[in-house]
């Protein structure tokens, strides 16, 4: 039986490669665990970038044949994704070695810190990403546990999802998507927003009144955000962007000047090298969080000054013919208009290409998908997008991207579907003009990073 992470020393990790359990696993190879773990990315005599960061991080990596599991192995961890019926599973269970979702050993790590757990259906991993800049920056030397690699913390060589800190505070990005994020309990809680994602609204709401509810100290919300303010604790320590909102921290005078911004918090001044008003809320979000664990606005300000910010997150790869490239995360309706519209303030023509993933996702969402996307498209812009990604399983193959892109002509929009994206760059290559921004979105497609440097190599 686990119930703490004394429990164990040996912990093996199946699907090792994933951000979210890649995450775990480093944090635990830095407290001093012996760690290993499996995936089925890794192939004999194949290079795997992952693979070899886990390894220099001490995780020992193995094929997913079960070879990894021992009788020294005591604990296994596994994701949402990882069935009973998978062999690995069924080895570990053949040898009496307690099992563990993600979630369940994410929520034990979590009890032995002081846990800041960011929650929303948006900004989660950017959030989590500037609050610990904030806190390592005001010497409080904390942990992080991420959805997304830091750039700051890729530049020394690894995965950039996770670091061991030597102080009290542990900053965690919590997940909704699969309801795990009601299996913590933060000592200070965090929610940005609540958009239609994964989950229909009330059951959406229900899940961050139980996160609400665990939080032992502080919950905090987005005064700004008219679903998360009704789960407000104490107007106080809440943030918005709206001055009339009466929160305890108000972010004013935002502008943005090609690829930096401007804005302040209660007069306090800050400048980021990053695009778009949600960008602003992210920051007000970790500025006002770490106001709350005592670091003054000012420190945040500096702090954030040389934030790199995060992989994939509107991630520019560089301009050429003056086209300018940049890539991003951005898969639910709420995020693809704001990406979208944070690229409007750097060029007068936007040329944004999607690939949506899961067929069930986006059925549930293309109505959502539809309206966001074009409300913020500008007379000039155009929406691109390529075939659904398939990662497999039962899926029902009953709904295309390209109901979506005639979805959005029926609305006067410049709409285009290409379902290769291998051809995506030579048929919208007409269409670029100087100046120009072309941007890539979408997620849970492990290629995607791949595709993006094909497109830079071939713009």
């Amino acid at each position: 039986m686990i119930t703490s992470i004394k429990d164990f020393s040996h912990v093996f990790f199946i699907g090792v490669a994933g951000t979210g359990m890649s995450a775990l696993a480093q944090w635990l190879a830095g407290e001093g665990y012996s760690v290993s773990g499996s995936d089925r990315y890794f192939k004999p005599g194949e290079y795997n970038d992952t693979k070899a960061k886990l390894e220099e991080a001490g995780i020992q990596c193995f094929l997913q044949d079960g070879s990894g599991i021992t009788a020294q192995t005591a604990l296994v961890v596994v994701s949402t994704a990882i069935e009973d019926t998978v062999p690995e599973v069924q080895k570990a269970k053949s040898l009496n070695i307690p099992i563990l979702r993600r979630s369940q050993l994410l929520a034990l790590i979590g009890e032995r810190k002081k846990t800041i757990a960011v929650g929303g259906t948006s900004g989660k991993s950017t959030t989590t990403a500037m609050l610990f800049q904030v806190l390592e920056y005001a010497g409080l030397q904390p942990g992080i546990i991420s959805g997304a690699g830091l750039i700051s913390i890729i530049k020394e060589g690894k995965i950039g999802n996770a670091k061991t800190g030597k102080g009290e505070w542990l900053v965690i990005e919590a997940d909704e998507s699969d309801g795990s994020i009601v299996q913590y309990k933060p000592e200070i809680g965090v929610l940005l927003n609540v958009d239609k994602d994964h989950k229909e609204i009330e059951e959406l709401m229900d899940v961050f009144r139980t996160f609400k509810a665990n939080t032992t100290n502080q919950f905090v919300v987005n005064q700004s955000h008219p679903l998360a303010n009704k789960l407000s604790q104490n107007i106080a320590h809440d943030f918005s962007v709206d001055a009339h909102s009466g929160a305890g921290f108000i972010a004013t005078s935002f502008e943005q000047h090609g690829l930096t911004i401007s804005f302040r918090v209660n007069g306090v001044p800050f400048e980021l090298q990053q695009v778009g008003k949600h960008n602003m809320e992210n920051a007000l979000a970790a500025a006002t969080i770490a106001a709350l664990a005592g670091v003054p606005l000012e420190v945040s300000a500096a702090a954030l000054k040389s934030y790199e910010g995060i992989y994939r997150r509107h991630q520019v790869l560089g301009e050429k013919d003056g086209v300018l490239l940049i890539d991003d995360y951005a898969h639910n309706p709420a995020k693809c208009a704001a990406s979208i519209q944070a690229c409007q303030y750097i060029a007068p023509k936007v040329i944004a290409w999607f690939q949506p993933h899961g067929y069930a996702p986006t059925r549930f969402l293309r109505n959502d998908f539809v309206q966001e996307i074009a409300a913020v498209l500008r007379p000039g812009d155009e929406i691109w997008m390529s075939e659904i990604f398939y990662a497999g399983g039962t899926a029902v193959k009953d709904i295309s991207a390209l109901d979506l892109i005639n979805d959005l002509k029926a609305l006067g929009k410049n709409a285009f579907f290409t379902a290769q994206r291998n051809d995506f760059l030579s048929v919208a290559r007409p269409h670029f003009t100087p100046g120009c921004v072309l941007l890539l979105m979408g997620a849970r497609d492990p290629s995607l990073e791949d595709f993006a440097r094909q497109v830079w190599q071939e713009l």
